[in-house]
């Protein structure tokens, strides 16, 4: 059974090493913390923590480091930390060690350490069990509260887990649980998916969970394109996914009067001049957003939902791109006005999530926003979670 911090009684964490797991992979640029929702996202847990007296442990990795620099330190993310809470946050330059061992035994009743960067040591993403030992040295109590770690088998998240006696879920990790279990298994009717991005491959264990229980699945971005191709389009250069061309021609075929696919598109040869065409994409041409009139569809369907349910993850075009943001723009802003009238709109994907913040959508704008990517769609096809299931065991 998952248990959650706040099953567990406020004199249990009174003076206790809690060593939190939070995932505070975020964007730094020149030496600032550029988007740092993921860090606002775990502030309930660890001021829940805090204001039980509890000495908070920190613990995260950032990007992915090859060697030991300064440009994948969590050194900026402490800095941000601290300004968001308005507290004391004390920064020690590794995750293991002597060093780090004399800062928790100095940390008093409700200070918070933040760990250097999980990744700096391989053993981390090998699941080291000398350096989950490690880990777990370090503190009393256990807490995830990184959804978007969890379907990975990392020490931090696996192996050094299964060493605590209390193991428990912060706060927004139970929350994605809760809001995605509702996707999977019961989501209120009529259920949209929205679906983009450049990949099918990664989306294909969701939607084929998720397919059978949607009323309308709108396909835009370069997933679209394999689509198009197999309903017998020209898609000229656009992007095309011959390995799992037959996975679509199947799903086509079992759920074509169920999913929407662009009607026009905007195109280009090259990247300051595009145009739009309807139908088929000429040769030579590629594909890079979906059209006004397929934008129109989307938005109405998106917007018409009602008191239903719509899971967006993935955008319509390459909306870095000025004159290729138009179609996720609109879709972002359908999802607020869906959520304005009733339905339960969630976003998953950084990709998405940057695309609401460029469309001027706030994150009270919609239902949920899960940090999760990759876990959140291997979470909606019913993939193995190691860092979840880690919670649930009992030694």
């Amino acid at each position: 059974m998952l248990r959650s911090i706040s099953d567990l009684d406020d004199i249990q964490y009174y003076g206790k090493k809690v060593l939190v797991r939070v995932d505070f992979n975020v964007t730094v640029s020149d030496g600032a913390v550029t988007e740092d929702y993921r860090i606002r996202s775990a502030i309930p847990t660890i001021e829940y923590l805090v204001k039980r007296g509890a000495k908070v442990i920190l613990a995260s990795h950032l990007g992915r480091p090859t060697l030991r620099d300064n440009n994948n330190s969590l050194a900026p993310v402490a800095i941000r930390l601290k300004e968001i809470l308005n507290r004391k946050v004390d920064f020690v330059q590794d995750c293991i060690g002597t060093q780090v061992n004399s800062k928790i035994e100095k940390l008093d009743l409700g200070n918070i350490l933040l760990l250097e960067n999980l990744r700096y040591y391989a053993e981390e993403q090998n699941n080291d069990p000398e350096f989950s030992k490690s880990i777990s040295s370090l503190a009393d109590i256990y807490v995830n509260d990184a959804f978007s770690t969890s379907h990975r088998k990392h020490s931090s998240t696996y192996g050094a887990v299964r060493n605590f006696d209390i193991r428990l879920a912060g706060f927004s990790l139970k929350k994605e649980i809760e809001y995605l279990s509702m996707i999977r298994y019961n989501p209120r009717k009529p259920f949209t998916l929205v679906v983009g991005g450049s990949k099918i491959k990664d989306k294909i264990g969701a939607l084929e969970n998720l397919l059978p229980k949607a009323d309308k699945l709108l396909v835009g971005g370069g997933a679209a394109y394999t689509f198009l191709k197999a309903k017998g389009f020209n898609i000229g250069n656009s992007l095309f996914d011959e390995e799992h061309f037959d996975w679509v021609k199947n799903a086509l075929s079992s759920y074509g009067e169920k999913i929407l696919l662009p009607v026009d598109h905007v195109v280009s040869s090259e990247e300051n001049s595009y145009s739009t065409v309807t139908g088929d994409i000429p040769n030579g041409m590629s594909g890079f957003d979906i059209g006004i009139e397929t934008s129109r569809i989307y938005s109405s369907e998106i917007g018409g939902n009602g008191f239903g349910t719509i899971f967006w993850n993935g955008p319509m075009g390459m909306f870095e791109v000025g004159q290729f943001a138009n179609g996720t723009m609109n879709v972002a802003r359908s999802m607020a006005l869906a959520f304005w009238r009733g339905a339960m709109t969630l976003v998953g994907g950084g990709d998405t999530i940057a695309a609401l913040k460029k469309s001027g959508v706030s994150e009270s704008e919609v239902t949920h926003l899960s940090t999760g990517g990759g876990a959140t769609l291997r979470f909606l096809a019913g993939d193995k979670m190691p860092g979840i299931e880690a919670l649930e065991q009992v030694n």
